[in-house]
């Protein structure tokens, strides 16, 4: 922001966003996972190997990546038109059943016989009586061993495709996990863009090739950085009118974790704003929190300075969250608004 007026007149746009935001619906299309997280206490150490031994107190489960997606936009008062599988397994109907509970159809969720479901599992633990904070201890990741059929892929392609001429964004949610390979993603953005509609991209740096024409890209410092010193530029700014210029993107999203949010775009300052969350104490969740709130403020006509605002008051929200209460929603957003409006008018005094 360049001065205070600006800011506080763009904090009253978001704020009126979210108070007014209708009935609008996101295509949304991508990988899906479970997210799984043990707490306990790690007391002691294992008698044959150097590891703690984790007593499990509590399991929580939570559907992640575009499910997670799925569930922000749905908190925002935005219909979801998700469009993703499972396997056919206890994780995979624990992750329709959740999303069902929460009020988004499941329809366009494929199930597919004898594939894993992609499960990521946490454990989280501290000492008991000692350490109120609980750190992770381990991270186990559960997937699919096998390519996704090609029929499925274009099952859900065409039910995606379908659902663009009445959406107000798309969201590309890709885990390199099969849902969306090359040309898969090249058609529904060239769909999207005939329809007017922003799309925005949530890519693995190794499919880069997968957002290309993305209105919105969104990376992580460290992904930004090892791309930086890949193509040997001198600066990130310089590594991101690289990549904007390569892949046609209307805009790169840098998440900085604790640092804050830089939107670049071609031909302009980087547009930078600092993490303002008093307690950052995990980063679950980041991406999926920028991606909801980039699609809510851009298929509601806001900017992309707007939108990228509201993906930072977003990602503050993420980071002072609990590991396994890392959902953002509108209330949570509205309330960290109206801090960040205190914070100024006290500043101001």
């Amino acid at each position: 922001m360049e001065d205070g007026e600006d800011r506080a007149s763009v904090l009253a746009r978001l704020c009126e966003m979210l108070d007014s935001m209708g009935e609008s619906k996101v295509t949304l299309i991508g990988d899906v996972m479970l997210d799984r997280f043990h707490h306990g206490y790690a007391n002691n150490l294992d008698s044959t190997a150097p590891v703690p031994v984790l007593k499990i107190m509590s399991t929580e489960e939570t559907p992640g990546a575009a499910a997670h997606i799925a569930m922000g936009l749905k908190s925002l008062g935005i219909q979801v038109s998700l469009h993703c599988c499972v396997g056919d397994d206890r994780e995979g109907r624990t992750i329709v059943k959740k999303l069902s509970d929460h009020g988004i159809s499941t329809d366009s969720i494929q199930s597919v016989s004898e594939r894993n479901t992609l499960t990521k599992i946490r454990f989280y633990g501290s000492r008991e009586s000692l350490l109120d904070e609980s750190q992770i201890l381990l991270q186990a990741d559960r997937g699919p061993r096998d390519p996704l059929p090609e029929d499925v892929r274009k099952s859900i392609y065409e039910g995606a495709i379908a659902e663009i001429s009445d959406s107000s964004a798309i969201v590309l949610s890709d885990y390199d996990k099969g849902v969306l390979d090359t040309q898969t993603s090249l058609q529904l953005i060239s769909a999207a863009k005939q329809a007017g509609l922003p799309v925005i991209a949530d890519p693995k740096l190794t499919g880069l090739d997968r957002s290309e024409g993305s209105d919105v890209v969104i990376f992580e410092n460290r992904g930004l950085d090892l791309l930086s010193r890949r193509h040997g530029t001198s600066s990130q700014a310089s590594a991101a009118a690289t990549l904007i210029s390569q892949y046609n993107w209307g805009a790169l999203v840098v998440l900085r974790g604790t640092e804050g949010v830089t939107m670049y775009r071609d031909g302009e300052e980087p547009f930078h704003i600092p993490c303002l969350s008093p307690s950052a104490v995990q980063q679950i969740g980041l991406h999926d929190a920028a991606a909801t709130a980039l699609a809510a403020a851009l298929g509601n006509g806001l900017s992309i300075t707007d939108a990228t605002t509201l993906a930072a008051a977003a990602c503050d929200c993420i980071l002072a969250a609990k590991a396994s209460r890392e959902f953002v929603d509108r209330e949570a957003l509205r309330l960290w608004i109206d801090e960040l409006s205190w914070q100024m008018r006290i500043s101001d005094r």
